[in-house]
């Protein structure tokens, strides 16, 4: 009796193609269950036994703040447009706290995440953007903070405070470029978690956040601008408090983020293929 012939299933290698097809929006889109996950997983361990818990997105923010009133806005007597100097800082840490975080946490997202990186195939590009979803609750409590912070200073938000949301979507987009290129380099030169603190703390005064525009040269003004943060700290004092922003930063700013999220995803979907084999 001849013994009956076992036929193999066939062998499927799933790895990511060559060009831009492997960014593939709509296989993140379908992913979406698992970039919800790692939002809220990122959420839970963030204030997990936290006494404050979410109070630490309105804690964080308003300490800086009150030792900046002190120090530039009293002794420095740096000047605040025509409001007062706690709000007109406040309205500039908002975003700049939700980014600076954001990517301090996403550009080791990958690392952190490493089981299920070696594990598991999906878009690995939910990973980052899931954990800078995670700080979008934290930025709506703050700016609502900063809204209630205008009132007890007898300040009226302006009409374009509507625009919040959508200025929220442009700190989230310069985030995610940052964060593409960030969390790609990180798993092959782990260097970039000890130099990322650095410039984010540098990148605080670089950006002005805590001093207008105005007070930069008129001729270096425009270098303002390479910080993708800039326009939108501009443009939340804008929509909230109703100051004139700089359009030359506003729009040189909105052409680097342009550019570094489209060259971070092309970055990062040409290291993606050897992840698992690294991290």
């Amino acid at each position: 009796m001849v013994a009956p012939t076992v036929v193999a299933p066939p062998l499927v290698v799933i790895e990511p193609e060559r060009g831009w097809s492997p960014l593939r929006l709509r296989d993140v889109w379908r992913s979406r269950d698992l970039l919800y996950f790692i939002a809220w997983r990122d959420i839970k361990v963030r204030y997990t036994q936290a006494i404050l818990g979410a109070g630490w997105a309105v804690i964080q923010p308003l300490l800086l703040v009150a030792v900046f009133s002190v120090v530039l806005g009293r002794l420095a007597k740096i000047p605040s447009e025509g409001v007062p100097y706690i709000v007109f800082a406040f309205a500039g840490l908002v975003p700049w706290t939700f980014f600076s975080n954001g990517v301090a946490v996403a550009s080791e997202s990958l690392v952190s995440s490493s089981n299920l990186v070696s594990k598991v195939y999906f878009p690995r590009l939910v990973i980052p953007i899931g954990s800078l979803l995670a700080w979008l609750p934290d930025l709506a409590i703050a700016s609502l903070m900063l809204l209630i912070l205008m009132l007890a200073h007898g300040l009226i938000p302006a009409w374009t405070t509507v625009l919040l949301p959508l200025l929220g979507g442009f700190a989230l987009l310069a985030a995610v470029g940052v964060s593409l290129w960030l969390s790609a380099l990180n798993v092959y030169y782990r260097d970039v978690r000890y130099a990322v603190p650095f410039f984010l703390q540098i990148g605080l005064f670089a950006t002005p956040i805590v001093y207008p525009p105005t007070l930069v040269p008129p001729a270096l003004q425009p270098l303002l601008g390479v910080d993708p943060m800039s326009g939108v700290v501009e443009g939340f004092r804008w929509s909230v408090i109703g100051t004139t922003p700089n359009w030359s930063i506003v729009a040189i700013s909105g052409a680097v983020t342009v550019i570094l999220l489209g060259s971070g995803l092309y970055y990062f979907r040409r290291m993606e293929r050897t992840f698992a084999d690294v991290v």
